[in-house]
């Protein structure tokens, strides 16, 4: 049983280490085309090396075994270039691609079938000693050198579009990308693949481009008016609505001033 997050509910019964190490291992022949045998990933992968550390280390973390598990997690993070705190939450099924430079804090809380790629922070924006990383619903994909900080949660299958900073909070089924991040796109149930997990976060939109398209658009619409005022040949020009994004977006509300 799970919760929201897609984190196990307390007094559930939870699975077995070696059967959440069973998974981990699986989950990498589904995400990644260049896996091609156990013996491969298990010896060459830090993704897998960073999560068979923390695993080990969280349950040392969750008895009382504070610093044997940070010596634990110092040792993985050594050898793997992944820095998960041992206090964090990490849920089932979890694949970090490449992983260099990967960093996950101390109270962050991540799902299920959750993918990340090299450089993705998961960090605090606060000193005090509560809840300061962000928590993860299950599905989501985080593209390279993402930071998602603070204390937010991000919703279920958000994709992160690569080197976004996330700073607040992210409805399910979202892509969001920028500096500092924004919804760009909302996906219904029928985009979504078999496995729930959709990997190609490349195709995301341009807001900004979308944006300076459609001030273009305006500046013509106003060239021609004035062309009129003063009697004299429309300037050259496209003509009709900003083709680079729907009627609806923000970066169009000009349209409904025409």
């Amino acid at each position: 049983m799970s919760d929201a997050l897609g984190m196990t509910v307390a007094g559930a019964p939870a699975p077995g280490l070696w059967t959440i190490l069973r998974e981990d291992l699986a989950c990498v022949f589904q995400r990644d085309p260049a896996a091609r045998s156990k013996l491969e990933v298990l010896a060459t992968y830090p993704g897998v090396h960073a999560l068979l550390a923390h695993r080990m280390s969280h349950r040392l973390w969750r008895s009382g075994w504070r610093f044997t598990a940070r010596v634990l997690s110092f040792a993985g993070r050594t050898l793997t270039n992944i820095d998960i705190h041992p206090g964090a939450s990490i849920g089932r099924r979890m694949f970090i691609d490449h992983g260099a430079g990967v960093v996950i804090g101390e109270t962050a809380r991540v799902g299920d079938d959750v993918t990340l790629y090299h450089g993705v922070t998961l960090g605090g924006t606060s000193w005090n000693k509560g809840r300061r990383h962000p928590r993860l619903a299950s599905g989501i994909v985080v593209g390279a050198g993402a930071k998602i900080l603070g204390p937010i949660v991000i919703g279920e299958r958000v994709r992160v579009g690569a080197n976004s900073v996330v700073v607040k909070d992210v409805p399910a089924d979202c892509t969001v990308v920028g500096v500092p991040g924004r919804v760009v796109a909302a996906r219904g149930s029928e985009r979504r693949p078999a496995n729930g997990i959709d990997l190609d976060h490349s195709l995301l939109p341009d807001p900004v481009a979308r944006s300076i398209a459609c001030l273009v658009e305006r500046i013509e619409s106003l060239e021609r008016e004035l062309a009129e005022l003063r009697h004299e040949p429309p300037p050259a020009g496209r003509s009709g609505q900003c083709g680079s994004c729907s009627a609806g977006d923000l970066c169009c509300e000009h349209q409904s001033r025409r």
